[in-house]
């Protein structure tokens, strides 16, 4: 089933988010950023997904689903699924860490600007490369 409308709601939503990563990235808030950046990343990949009749799984890292069905994707994307599932991988692995910590982590101290930075960009990469193939999709 294809509901173009919540594809296009999740890549909104995730344009809207992208401006509060310059709020906490402002106010130095490291950890959030790298946070906050995955679920931006998630919604815009699982937007990209739906948009093109992939039921996206509810589960946070949507790098395999990317890769097995790369056919089913636009193929001006077909050099970036594997960027797309590489950053997808990577911030997933920060997400929890990021919020939460350990035991022997606190998030404020081991995330730095440069962590931030970095994720911030993909965050905003991932939207910008994949909101044309999501908002120009029929109702």
């Amino acid at each position: 089933m294809r509901n173009s409308e919540l594809a296009r709601d999740y890549l909104r939503r995730a344009r809207v988010r992208l401006d509060a990563l310059d709020v906490l990235f402002d106010a130095g808030s490291w950890a959030d950023v790298v946070r906050e950046s995955q679920e931006i990343l998630e919604l815009a990949l699982k937007g990209l997904l739906r948009s093109h009749g992939i039921e996206p799984p509810r589960i946070h890292d949507v790098s395999a689903i990317l890769l097995a069905e790369r056919n089913r994707l636009p193929t001006q994307l077909g050099c970036d699924v594997e960027w797309l599932a590489d950053t997808s991988r990577q911030l997933r692995r920060d997400r929890e860490l990021a919020f939460y910590g350990a035991e022997d982590l606190t998030p404020t101290d081991f995330y730095s600007q440069t962590d931030a930075a970095s994720a911030r960009d993909s965050a905003r990469r991932v939207v910008e490369m994949v909101y044309p193939f999501v908002v120009d999709v029929g109702p």
